[in-house]
């Protein structure tokens, strides 16, 4: 018979870790780490940081079962953190501290590597700390970008080297998501979040990726075109319950044109195809948001035609090879309108008449220029008797009792004039301008609350 082998005492198993993406009432991530005996618990609002200058909170739960580190699924609605439940990410860790005001790993996940400490900052409130570099190559998200800004011109003489996309008659919005919660801000930085609450749907589909997305919120009418006499009517809303109620019945969609930012990547100094590509790879499609078309190989004269065909406002063009260069016009993107429209500030109104007695019959308009604020006419047509009154609550606390006009006016532009200062900003669709500088024919069509009175001037 052989010699007995000595018995090998089985090496004590690694603890575990388990980070549980839990879109509930608000999106939010558990992480559960074994010790004795149980899944120790804290929920993270915004995930786990990647970047060790910034802490994310932490807030102390109940431990759970070790068998609930496997649960995948949905808690029925009515019961305790009612939502969908996947698993992001799972491995070990090695402990180096445990104490009641400190907990040191370091994980082994999939995801989740790296070495990290939780501390208390309350009797529920922790935070936790990365206490490694971030990953390499590693970029903390901008938290801010203005937007590139487009010049009116031609379409181009030779369609290479150009992409073309079609013109949404909306509000340009730049959308920052950040573990889950989506920031919007208009071109003059002015929050959109609540405004319109169906952004928050972004955060959901991006859940722990942080991002920087340039686009267009819009409101489509039945034919799917862009609608923005009722976008105009959202923008300035302030009461909670109309606000929800418009979200469901005129609901907006945000069109992402650029990918700024993603996960760590910092992209404005890369191309157009470039970040066009990375946007397409991220299928970012859903019910409230969408990545429109992008064409590098039609003719810009067949795009400016399809888009008058289907009633939209027009083309953007960009280089495909150009920067993203945050706040200037530097004619690497260009637009082309197929009809005119034009930001303008209300300068004053006229007493109306007959039907319209007790109200404007119309609003007396201007532009910034290097004189001063310059008058390029007035308009009366447009308004819904909603618009009217809007418009005159807005407009009666503006009195003033001289013209705001750096031009002397005619006695029947100034009849019945009732003078504001210059601070309440709108748009009008018109004909053409005439040899005096003036607006032809024009309607007027809604509030623009994203802008503000001093950026506005008259349109190339």
């Amino acid at each position: 018979m052989g010699k007995a082998r000595p018995s090998r005492k089985s090496a004590p198993a690694k603890p575990t870790f388990v980070i549980q993406e839990h879109h509930a009432r608000a999106l939010h991530w558990d992480f559960r780490l074994e010790h004795d005996g149980v899944l120790v618990s804290w929920a993270l609002p915004k995930g786990l940081p990647l970047d060790p200058n910034i802490n994310h909170l932490a807030v102390h739960t109940e431990d759970h079962p070790l068998e609930y580190g496997s649960f995948s699924g949905t808690i029925p609605k009515g019961e305790y953190g009612a939502g969908t439940v996947t698993i992001w990410d799972h491995g070990w860790y090695e402990l180096e501290k445990w104490r009641d005001k400190e907990v040191m790993i370091v994980l082994h996940g999939r995801r989740a590597k790296g070495r990290y400490v939780l501390f208390p900052t309350g009797e529920k409130n922790w935070m936790i700390h990365r206490m490694d570099p971030a990953p390499a190559n590693y970029e903390p998200m901008p938290q801010h970008v203005a937007p590139m800004l487009v010049l009116a011109n031609p379409l181009p003489k030779n369609d290479e080297g150009w992409a073309y996309e079609f013109k949404w008659d909306g509000v340009r919005a730049m959308v920052y998501v950040d573990g889950g919660r989506v920031r919007a801000l208009t071109r003059n930085d002015k929050t959109l979040t609540t405004t319109f609450p169906e952004l928050r749907e972004i955060g959901e589909f991006l859940g722990s990726r942080s991002a920087i997305l340039d686009g267009e919120i819009v409101t489509l009418d039945k034919e799917g075109r862009p609608s923005f006499a009722v976008l105009a009517h959202r923008l300035h809303l302030s009461k909670a319950a109309e606000i929800e109620r418009l979200a469901k019945s005129t609901p907006v969609s945000f069109f992402a044109f650029d990918l700024l930012y993603l996960d760590g990547h910092n992209f404005l100094a890369d191309t157009y195809d470039a970040r066009r590509a990375a946007l397409n790879k991220l299928k970012f499609d859903g019910r409230s948001f969408t990545t429109p078309p992008s064409s590098t190989d039609v003719k810009g004269s067949d795009m400016l035609r399809i888009a008058k065909e289907r009633g939209l406002e027009g083309v953007v063009v960009k280089r495909r090879t150009s920067r993203y260069a945050p706040g200037q016009r530097n004619g690497e993107w260009i637009k082309i309108k197929n009809f005119h429209t034009q930001e303008v500030v209300i300068g004053g109104w006229t007493a109306g008449q007959g039907e319209r007695a007790g109200s404007f019959g119309a609003l007396l308009l201007g532009v910034n220029a290097d004189e001063g604020f310059t008058y390029i006419g007035k308009v009366g047509t447009g308004f819904s008797a909603a618009d009217r009154r809007e418009l005159l609550d807005m407009l009666k606390p503006l009195a003033r009792k001289t013209s705001p006009f750096v031009q002397r006016l005619s006695p029947s532009e100034t009849a019945q004039a009732h003078f504001v200062r210059p601070a309440v900003v709108g748009e009008v669709r018109f004909a053409e301008w005439t040899v005096d500088g003036n607006l032809r024919q024009p309607a007027w069509r809604g509030l623009r609350t994203d802008k503000s009175a001093k950026e506005v001037v008259r349109e190339p």
